[in-house]
């Protein structure tokens, strides 16, 4: 297809696109329009469950994690935000289906639970259709990971397993989350020395920004060389997904708009 300048914002308060997005089906969410003008999204049901979203600092990251979170929350489900710095995420705290938590502790609690929580949904066996998706937004993953090693290091006692239980609860979720119905999307580079060396294969959607051409061939080798990025225009991304590159347009979405759309559906002003 031919390719076309990329729009230089694609806000969500524009009525065509709020219309475009709340007309996805559920599980669908969003990214944004790419260069040949087509939409794209990301399908939680479709190949691996979870989402990569990896960029350097001030790539937009957090924005699309709050972009594909509020999607998937209007469409039903709850969220799991776990926000390192306390202030990235604070749209979180106004709403009732999301839990957000900012300090280590606070995540390495609400991680344990989240493994207790894998485990009563697999024990449902299929039997999900009354339980709603849950969404688990890690962000500055990278880093909160090994916040959570060293916390655990200061807090374990004797009999307890060296690994973190919050880090091992992530990984469960990351290997078995289709079947309960809980996805992760993770805003780093998963190292394999913390989650496991085939951990990148449970994210069918990679989506990057700012990009070094190592952290290309190591998080999506199968999509060929590292493009050229031609421009630091904000809130252009590269999806990758099923062996196809997009350079894309992502949806910007405020706090406020997701607030507002979130406890006011009916309020077509954003």
């Amino acid at each position: 297809m031919k390719k076309t300048a990329l729009p230089k914002m694609l806000s969500f308060s524009a009525p065509d696109l709020r219309e475009q997005i709340e007309a996805l089906p559920e599980g669908t969410a969003l990214i944004g329009i790419s260069t040949d003008g087509r939409a794209i999204a990301v399908d939680l049901d479709v190949e691996a469950p979870h989402v990569l979203v990896c960029t350097a600092s001030g790539g937009g990251s957090t924005t699309m994690l709050r972009s594909l979170t509020a999607q998937f929350l209007h469409q039903g489900a709850h969220a799991l935000v776990l926000d390192p710095k306390r202030i990235a995420h604070l749209w979180a705290k106004a709403l009732p289906t999301v839990t957000h938590r900012g300090n280590i502790a606070g995540i390495h609690d609400a991680l344990v639970g989240l493994g207790s929580e894998l485990k009563r949904r697999l024990d449902l066996e299929g039997d999900l259709e009354d339980v709603p998706r849950l969404i688990v937004a890690l962000d500055e993953a990278n880093a909160t990971l090994r916040q959570l090693a060293r916390y655990w290091e200061t807090v374990r006692q004797k009999d307890d397993p060296k690994t973190s239980p919050a880090i091992t609860a992530l990984e469960d979720a990351l290997w078995a989350g289709r079947a309960a119905r809980i996805h992760v999307i993770f805003d780093g580079r998963p190292h394999a020395t913390v989650l496991g060396p085939e951990t990148r294969e449970q994210f069918a959607t990679v989506i990057l920004a700012r990009f070094t051409a190592d952290t290309w061939e190591r998080l999506v080798p199968m999509a060929g060389p590292a493009p050229k990025q031609r421009h630091p225009q904000r809130g252009c991304f590269h999806v990758v997904q099923q062996d196809s590159t997009h350079e894309t347009q992502a949806v910007r979405m405020t706090d406020a708009d997701v607030v507002n759309w979130l406890t006011d559906p009916e309020d077509n002003e954003s």
